[in-house]
């Protein structure tokens, strides 16, 4: 009797906590019941190793693009520039190594450099100048476009031929000096992951609990941190079969690790959601929104640039048709992973997934051999499904 009252008492804890909690776990829904149906369609073909390293490095642009758009919706500025500076940068990059012989790794720095310039040329348009952000970036995307073109006028495309450029978004992070046939660094990586992520888990709990915080039962929580511990690893051991972690997602998880702490744990962090909420009342308290936006706008940028290296990275060439929609991925990222159309609400984790949906519905509908034209039209529509559910919810929460 007693174990049936458990058992009806952990069956409420579930449907509640899905209840409370249904705009964050409907991303990660979606992202399994997608990844399903293509495993499904394409006879195991989505999630075979080779097409997951596939998703990783398709994914690896628009994720970082994402994590900045993020910040930019969550202080209710839009970047509409971000593609364009994107394909823009990686152009720069291309030129810098080809036609001025320059080092790979010296020029994405000075293409990282380009980025901040960029930024602070239209942060200054919005803070200082008064421009609404909309307008500033809309004028971005025209003006990069056109630099874009006029770059790659004269030679057309430009192959890179530098093996380490190339290899920020094609190759492996090295094995350890007595691997086997299985990739062993890669497998100890994913372990600390794991390890990383139940220390966090449990510290978090902790804390909820030192303060009189609601937290989950104890059976619902391990089974959480057991259910993504076999997930990470099961993941990890796929690539691990194969050639290993992409140097793309190790490249994404810096800095998506490096964002997560700004928004989470420093006060810039705290500075950001504050004016998202209610910009007066924050300027009100003595923050400085004019300095903090202007941030935003160069991170956004330097982002776009590392994004645009990435993106000539993985083609091996620049093309002027690069950034072409990218701002649209990043935007749409963000708003499935759960960014407010309000502002003030969303995290960098959720768009990671956001990003994933979006690039595993490509991935997914490239292997199925879906014409372009659809491709648009089921994402446009998985798009506004996503925030009409995301202002529904809300609108019911308040």
């Amino acid at each position: 009797m007693k174990e049936h009252k458990e058992k009806q008492g952990l069956g409420k804890e579930i449907v509640s906590l899905l209840r409370a909690n249904i705009r964050d776990y409907m991303m990660y829904i979606a992202l399994i019941l997608i990844m399903g149906f293509f495993t499904f369609k394409t006879n195991g073909g989505f999630i075979t190793a080779r097409n997951l390293t596939n998703l990783i490095n398709q994914a690896g642009y628009v994720a970082v693009l994402a994590i900045g758009m993020t910040i930019i919706l969550i202080l209710k500025h839009i970047d509409l520039s971000v593609g364009y500076v994107a394909g823009f940068c990686g152009a720069a990059a291309a030129i810098f190594m080809t036609r001025y012989q320059i080092n790979e790794w010296a020029a994405i720095l000075l293409v990282l450099v380009l980025g901040l310039a960029i930024g602070l040329y239209q942060g200054i348009l919005v803070t200082k100048v008064g421009v609404p952000a909309f307008v500033t970036t809309l004028a971005g995307m025209f003006i990069f476009r056109g630099l874009l073109n006029l770059f790659l006028q004269e030679s057309g495309t430009i192959i890179v031929p530098n093996a380490g450029f190339n290899a920020l978004s094609n190759g492996f992070i090295p094995d350890l000096p007595f691997g086997t046939e299985i990739h062993l660094l890669t497998l100890l990586i994913g372990a600390v992951a794991v390890i990383i992520m139940i220390f966090t888990q449990l510290k978090s709990r902790k804390n909820k609990q030192q303060y009189n915080f609601p937290v989950i039962s104890t059976p619902i929580f391990v089974f959480k941190l057991i259910f993504l511990s076999v997930i990470i690893m099961l993941i990890i051991y796929v690539l691990a079969k194969y050639s290993g972690l992409p140097w793309t997602a190790v490249i994404v998880g810096v800095v998506l690790l490096g964002y997560n702490y700004v928004l989470t744990k420093t006060r810039l962090g705290r500075y950001i959601y504050g004016i998202g909420g209610n910009e007066q009342a924050a300027e009100l308290s003595g923050i400085n929104v004019k300095r903090v936006t202007l941030f935003a706008f160069c991170s956004m940028s330097v982002l776009a640039a590392l994004a645009g290296v990435l993106y000539t990275s993985r083609l091996q060439s620049a093309t002027p048709t690069a950034g072409l929609g990218f701002e649209m991925d990043a935007i749409a990222s963000s708003y499935i992973g759960g960014v407010a159309v309000s502002g003030g609400v969303g995290r960098v984790t959720n768009t990671m997934i956001g990003a994933l949906v979006i690039m595993s519905l490509t991935n997914g509908m490239n292997l199925m051999g879906v014409d372009i034209s659809y491709q648009y039209v089921v994402k446009g529509i998985i798009f506004i499904t996503a925030v009409a559910f995301d202002v529904r919810t809300r609108a019911k929460g308040r």
